[in-house]
C-alpha cells in the first residue's frame, strides 16, 4: 500500500473543456509537492479537485490506498491555505488559529494556538485582530490555523503571491522551515520558479493540464525535460555543441541536446568571446546588454555598468541540457 497521498488519472473539466487531464503522481508522507506552471495551466483546478472542492471528472484521489474522492471535503482532514490567508476579521488571531478546534476543550485550545503562533514567528500576537496583521503576518495566521488540527495534508494555493518579492523569498524559506518541522505532507501552488525550488523536495511543472516534468528541483533546473519546461524557467535560447563549445562552455552535449541559456548564463570576460552589442538597458541594479551569438540568435548578458563599444567579451558559465 502507498502512503500518503495518490493522484491518479485525474481530469478536472469546466463545462466540457478540459482544465485538468489525465495528471498522476504521488506525495510520500513528510514531503512537499510544488505544482508549478503559468496562470491558466490548471494548477488550482488540480489543487482544489484533490481537497474535494471541484469534482472529478476522471481519476481518483487516494489517501494511504484508500479511494477518497467522494469523501466530503471536511472528511479528507486535509488544511487549506488560500492566497488572501481568509482570516477571520472579526476574530482575534488566536481565535482564527483556534477555529478547527472546536472539539478540545478551552484550554487545550488556547494552547495548541500559543504553540502555533510561537512555530510561525508571531509569538505574543493572540490577542490582536487580523487587521492589525501585515499581508506576511496574516498568511502566518492563514497557515498556523491550517496546521493547528494536525491535517493528514495541507494544500496552499499561492499563498504569498500578493506579497512583495523580498517578502516572498523570506516567507518561502520560513514555510519549508516550518514544514519541515512539523514533518508536514503539503501540495504547493505557485506560478514563481524560486518560490517552488524553495519549498518543495519535488516540482511538477504544468501546462495546458498536464505535468511537463516531475522532478527534484535541481533536475529540473539543470536537465528541463523539454523545450516547453526550458522556456518556462527562463532558458529561452537553445544552442547546439558548436555554439556553446565556441562561448566557453566546458560541459559536453551530446548530438539530441541542446544547451539553455538564461538571464545570467552569461558572463563579462576579458578573456572571453567578443560578441556584438545591439542593445542596452537598465534594469534596477545592473545593465542588461543583448548580444548576437555566434549561430545569430540573441542573449543577454548583465553589466554593472553601461558598456562602451560594439562588441563586448563573454564567456558561457551556465546553463540547462535539454531535448533538442
Amino acid at each position: 500500500m502507498v502512503s500518503g497521498l495518490g493522484v491518479a488519472n485525474v481530469s478536472v473539466a469546466y463545462s466540457g473543456s478540459i482544465a485538468v487531464d489525465g495528471v498522476s503522481f504521488d506525495v510520500a508522507p513528510g514531503q512537499v509537492l510544488a505544482l508549478l506552471g503559468p496562470s491558466g495551466c490548471g494548477k488550482s483546478s488540480l489543487l482544489r479537485a484533490i481537497i474535494g472542492l471541484e469534482p472529478l471528472a476522471a481519476g481518483r484521489v487516494l489517501w494511504d490506498g484508500d479511494d477518497v474522492s467522494h469523501v466530503k471535503v471536511h472528511r479528507r482532514q486535509f488544511g487549506l491555505v488560500f492566497q488572501d490567508g481568509q482570516l477571520f476579521p472579526t476574530m482575534t488571531v488566536a481565535k482564527n488559529v483556534a477555529y478547527g478546534l472546536s472539539g478540545l476543550p478551552r484550554p487545550a485550545r488556547r494552547q495548541r494556538a500559543e504553540e502555533l503562533l510561537e512555530l510561525v514567528g508571531l509569538a505574543g500576537y493572540g490577542p490582536r485582530r487580523p487587521t492589525e496583521l501585515s499581508g506576511g503576518q496574516a498568511q502566518r495566521v492563514a497557515l498556523a490555523r491550517a496546521l493547528a488540527p494536525r491535517p493528514r495534508m495541507i494544500l496552499l494555493d499561492e499563498p504569498l503571491s500578493a506579497l512583495d518579492t523580498a517578502l516572498r523569498r523570506r516567507l518561502s524559506e520560513e514555510l519549508r522551515r516550518i514544514l519541515t518541522e512539523t514533518h508536514t505532507t503539503a501540495v504547493y501552488v505557485t506560478h514563481d520558479q524560486e518560490e517552488a525550488f524553495t519549498v518543495a523536495d519535488r516540482v511538477a511543472v504544468m501546462s495546458a493540464g498536464k505535468i511537463l516534468q516531475l522532478a527534484a528541483p535541481d533536475e529540473i533546473w539543470n536537465r528541463p525535460a523539454s523545450r516547453e519546461v526550458a522556456a518556462f524557467l527562463g532558458f529561452r535560447t537553445l544552442t547546439d555543441a558548436a555554439t556553446a563549445g565556441a562561448l566557453g562552455w566546458p560541459g559536453e552535449l551530446a548530438a539530441d541536446e541542446l544547451l539553455g541559456l538564461g538571464p545570467r548564463s552569461l558572463d563579462l570576460d576579458p578573456g572571453g568571446v567578443p560578441l556584438p552589442v545591439l542593445r542596452q538597458s537598465m534594469n534596477v541594479d545592473h545593465f542588461v546588454v543583448t548580444v548576437a551569438l555566434p549561430d545569430g540568435q540573441l542573449a543577454t548578458v548583465a553589466a554593472p555598468a553601461h558598456v562602451a563599444g560594439e562588441t563586448v567579451r563573454v564567456r558561457l558559465t551556465s546553463g540547462a541540457i535539454t531535448p533538442a
